[in-house]
C-alpha cells in the first residue's frame, strides 16, 4: 500500500513539474493529438475505400482502434519510466543510485517519469470507441462493460511487460534494441485492426508471443457480438489473463537480468 501511495505521489510531483512550462506542454500535447489523429484518419480512409475488412464493419474497426489506443497510451502515461528513462539510466550509470535505495528497482523506475501529453491520444481512442460502439449498435450490458475494463487493465500489463523486454536488453547491451520496437510499437500499429485479417505468421506472433489478440481482440469481438475464431463468449473473460501472465514472466526475467547488471558510470 505504501508503494502505491509513493507511486501516485511521485506522479503528482512529476506532473506538477511538467506543467511549469504550460506553453511547451500545450504544443507537445497538440503534436500528440495531430499524430494520433493521423492514425485514426488511416482507419477512416480504409473505411471509405473498402467499406469493410473481411466480416468486420466500419464501426468494428473504429472499436478495435479505440481499444488499442486507450490501452497503449494509458501504459505510456504511467509506464514512461520503463520505456523512456530506463535506457538512459543504464547508459549513464544512474541506475546505480536506485540499487542503494530500499525500494525495488522497477518501482523506482516507474516513479521516475510520466508522460501526460498522451492524454490527447487517449481522448482520440475514447472517441473512436464511442463512434465504433454507436456505429456497431453495441448493446451494452454489465458483462460487456466488465469485459472492456478487464481487457484494458490487463492489456496495460501486457504492454508494460513488452516494454520490460527492452529493459532486459538494455541491461546486457547498454543501449536499447530497436528490434524490440517491432513487437511493442509495431504491435500497436498492427493490432489496431482485427487479428484475423492478417496472414498466419502475424496471427501467431500477436496471439502467442505478444498476445494482443488474446488480451484485446477476443474481448472486443465479444462486445461486438462477433466472437473471434468462433470461440465461446466466456473466453473473453479468460484470454485477457495472458497479459498478466506475460507481465509476470517478464518481471521475473527482469529481476534475473538485474543480477548481471554492471555499472557503466564513472
Amino acid at each position: 500500500m505504501d508503494t502505491i501511495k509513493l507511486y501516485f505521489r511521485s506522479m503528482g510531483m512529476l506532473l506538477k513539474s511538467q506543467l511549469q512550462y504550460p506553453a511547451s506542454f500545450f504544443m507537445q500535447t497538440l503534436a500528440q493529438l495531430v499524430m494520433e489523429g493521423g492514425e485514426m484518419l488511416a482507419v477512416i480512409l480504409i473505411v471509405d475505400r473498402f467499406g469493410q475488412l473481411g466480416h468486420w464493419m466500419p464501426g468494428d474497426l473504429f472499436f478495435f482502434f479505440g481499444m488499442m489506443s486507450v490501452t497503449f497510451y494509458m501504459t505510456e502515461i504511467f509506464g514512461r519510466g520503463v520505456t523512456g528513462n530506463f535506457p538512459s539510466l543504464v547508459r549513464t550509470g544512474q541506475l546505480d543510485t536506485l540499487l542503494l535505495r530500499p525500494r525495488g528497482v522497477l518501482t523506482q523506475v516507474l516513479c521516475s517519469a510520466i508522460d501526460p501529453r498522451r492524454i490527447t491520444c487517449i481522448a482520440v481512442g475514447v472517441t473512436a470507441l464511442i463512434i465504433g460502439s454507436n456505429m456497431s449498435q453495441v448493446q451494452w450490458t454489465v458483462l460487456k462493460a466488465l469485459a472492456l475494463a478487464e481487457s484494458i487493465l490487463l492489456g496495460m500489463l501486457l504492454v508494460l511487460g513488452l516494454f520490460l523486454i527492452e529493459a532486459v536488453f538494455c541491461i546486457h547491451s547498454v543501449k536499447s534494441v530497436e528490434l524490440v520496437n517491432a513487437i511493442t510499437y509495431g504491435g500497436r500499429s498492427a493490432c489496431q485492426y482485427p487479428i484475423d485479417i492478417f496472414p498466419r505468421p502475424l496471427r501467431v506472433l500477436f496471439t502467442v508471443i505478444a498476445p494482443f489478440a488474446l488480451t484485446l481482440h477476443v474481448p472486443a469481438a465479444y462486445i461486438l457480438s462477433k466472437p473471434l475464431y468462433g470461440w465461446p463468449d466466456w473466453t473473453a473473460f479468460v484470454t485477457p489473463l495472458a497479459g498478466a501472465v506475460l507481465f509476470g514472466i517478464m518481471y521475473l526475467v527482469f529481476q534475473k537480468a538485474m543480477q548481471f547488471y554492471r555499472s557503466t558510470g564513472s
